[in-house]
This record gives C-alpha cells, sequence and structure tokens, in this order.
C-alpha cells in the first residue's frame, strides 16, 4: 500500500515537472548570458610595451556603447593612463617570422580564444632586412594557425607605422616597401568566412612628431593609431551589441572637420559632433583627431584635450538626438600645404 502511494506520488511530481518545464519554469535561466567578443591586440613592443594606443581604443569602444567586449592575450601591463583591460599579446622584440618558425602562436590562441586579432606584426623584421616575402609568408602561416583556432577569425592587419630608427637608416626604406605589398597579399588570402582587412596606420603618422624614439608611439602617435582601429574594428561588432552607433535607438555620434582658416605654419579647424540617434540623446562625446604628418594642436575650446583626443566640455557633452554641438581649435603645420586634411573619429555614450 505505502508503495503504491509512493509511486503515484512520483508520477504526479513527474507530470508536474514536465507541465512546468513546457512553461519555460523548470531550470529557466533568468536571461540569456551574453558571450563577449574576444579580441586580441598581436604585435611587438608597439603594441605590449606598453602599446598605450590600446587604453585609448577600449575607450573609445567603450564610450560608444561597445561594452560586451574582452582584450585577451597572456600578457597584462597596467602601464597606460587610462583604466581598460590590458590583456595582449604585444611581445617586445618578437618578429612575426620567428613567431611563425617557432609555432609560438598556437599556444596564445588556445589559451585565450579570441574572435577577432588586431594585429600590428613585422617592424622588428623590417628592421633586420628580412624580406617582404618571407615576413608575408609568416603572415600567410600566422593567419593559418588563427583560422584552426577559430575558421571565422577577423583580422585586422596594419600597414606599419614608419619608423626611422638613428641606428637604421634604411629602415624608413623598407617600411614603405613592405606596406605596398600588405593589400595585395589580404586580398589574396581573405575569405567571407574569415576576412582579412587592411587597417593603414602608416598615413598621417610622422616617426619625428609621433614617436619618441623613431621607433614606439608617443601620445600623439597612441591616439592615431586608436583612431585607424576605431573604425575597422567596430565595424567587426555584431549589429545590435549595446550601444552600436549604427543602432538608432542608442546615442552614437558623428564629427566632421572644416578648415576655418589656412596660413604660413598653422590653420584654424572646427569640428561638428552629432548625435546621429534619431530617438536618444548623449552624455558626453569625444573625438580622436587624425592630423597630417608635422601637424601639432597648439589650442582647443569648447573641449577639454588628451593627447589629440578632445572630450566635451563640461557644459556641451549632452547632445538631443539629431543634434550637434561643436569645438574649435588651432594647430601648428611645418609648411603651407593647402587645405589639411583631418580625419574625425566620434565615439559617445
Amino acid at each position: 500500500m505505502r508503495s503504491r502511494h509512493h509511486a503515484l506520488l512520483a508520477t504526479l511530481l513527474a507530470a508536474l515537472l514536465a507541465f512546468a518545464a513546457g512553461l519555460g519554469l523548470a531550470g529557466a535561466p533568468s536571461a540569456a548570458a551574453v558571450t563577449p567578443v574576444r579580441i586580441m591586440p598581436l604585435g611587438d613592443s608597439i603594441t605590449g610595451s606598453p602599446g598605450c594606443w590600446r587604453s585609448l581604443l577600449w575607450n573609445q569602444l567603450q564610450n560608444a556603447g561597445y561594452t560586451d567586449i574582452d582584450f585577451v592575450g597572456t600578457l597584462n601591463a597596467q602601464s597606460c593612463a587610462l583604466t581598460h583591460d590590458a590583456d595582449n599579446e604585444g611581445h617586445g622584440g618578437f618578429q612575426a617570422t620567428a613567431t611563425a618558425d617557432q609555432n609560438l602562436l598556437p599556444g596564445w590562441l588556445a589559451a585565450t580564444l579570441p574572435d577577432i586579432v588586431v594585429m600590428h606584426f613585422g617592424t622588428n623584421d623590417v628592421w633586420s632586412s628580412i624580406a617582404p616575402d618571407t615576413i608575408l609568408a609568416a603572415y600567410t602561416k600566422l593567419v593559418g594557425q588563427m583560422r584552426a583556432s577559430n575558421p571565422a577569425m577577423k583580422v585586422l592587419v596594419a600597414q606599419l607605422i614608419p619608423i626611422n630608427p638613428s641606428s637604421c637608416a634604411e629602415c624608413a626604406a623598407r617600411t614603405v616597401a613592405f606596406n605596398q605589398r600588405i593589400p595585395a597579399w589580404a586580398q589574396g588570402i581573405t575569405t567571407a568566412q574569415s576576412p582579412v582587412t587592411v587597417v593603414d596606420q602608416w598615413t598621417g603618422f610622422d616617426s619625428a612628431a609621433d614617436t619618441y624614439d623613431g621607433v614606439h608611439p608617443n601620445a600623439s602617435g597612441d591616439a592615431k593609431m586608436a583612431a585607424r582601429w576605431y573604425p575597422a574594428l567596430s565595424a567587426l561588432l555584431t549589429p545590435g551589441d549595446p550601444g552600436d552607433p549604427g543602432d538608432p535607438g542608442n546615442g552614437g555620434c558623428s564629427a566632421t572637420f572644416r578648415a576655418v582658416s589656412v596660413w604660413q605654419g598653422g590653420y584654424q579647424g572646427e569640428v561638428t559632433v552629432t548625435n546621429t540617434s534619431s530617438t536618444a540623446s548623449i552624455s558626453s562625446w569625444a573625438v580622436t583627431l587624425a592630423l597630417p604628418t608635422g601637424s601639432q594642436l597648439t589650442q582647443v575650446w569648447n573641449g577639454a584635450l588628451t593627447g589629440t583626443t578632445v572630450r566635451n566640455a563640461g557644459w556641451n557633452g549632452t547632445v538631443a538626438a539629431g543634434a550637434s554641438a561643436a569645438f574649435g581649435f588651432l594647430a601648428s603645420t611645418p609648411a603651407a600645404a593647402g587645405t589639411p586634411s583631418v580625419t574625425a573619429t566620434c565615439s559617445a555614450s
């Protein structure tokens, strides 16, 4: 009698659990887990020692609402002023060719499982007078290893920043020669599932003004590198991610430059920041300027300057949907070169 009673209870409980599961009540999570997009900065000391362009890029992405991201790498150097996710794979002194020959990348990939690789790699190879064909063969092997880790790997490959160290008179020309080869290589290896995108880090970068030693970026160099990475990287983030500037429900922004006046040795510029959302206001904005070679900011008004990034002043950060704000600046230039070409990249929150 007791066993029959227990059997009936067990049957009843099983039926109730099945009914609850059908309604989505039994064991159902309260919300779907969001997996961050994992991004590996890969390279040498320009990326990792300290590689403060990474901190600027991280904060630009965060300010634009791309918060579901995770910079990954087996290294973690926290020596930049801005708080950021410092994980990276920037190994000082390393060559792309040696990294490929020694099969170092698969271990780094296995430890971090990136979805996107942001690669500025090859400066030490160029410095060592390694032939472009050899470096590009290493690139091909590295991309193959990335795809073995993740068949849908997205890869951003930089045309290297110009270098002109005092100990290498030929390095500047070698860098130009190598950079000229990268676009055709990328076109030949890219696939629909695993695109390889070239990011021009060379144009507009001045090894004299934007590095502290002819090789490693200073504050203005870091800002220029971050400004070049940002549009290429944000374009790979899935549309609809929180804060995606292309989502009309979020407060994204655009920035437009115009030259107000130009004279021998300088110019005055104005940048208009526009809230690109049709429904949401933004509470703050930041614009990173990629200036012509040799140009330096000397004065900014209606904004606060850090390196080549201008953030809103205390009174003009809030911009209604579809509305605009503006700031102005003065900049020096070594010679009159006509109307200056300035690229302005905006992020907002």
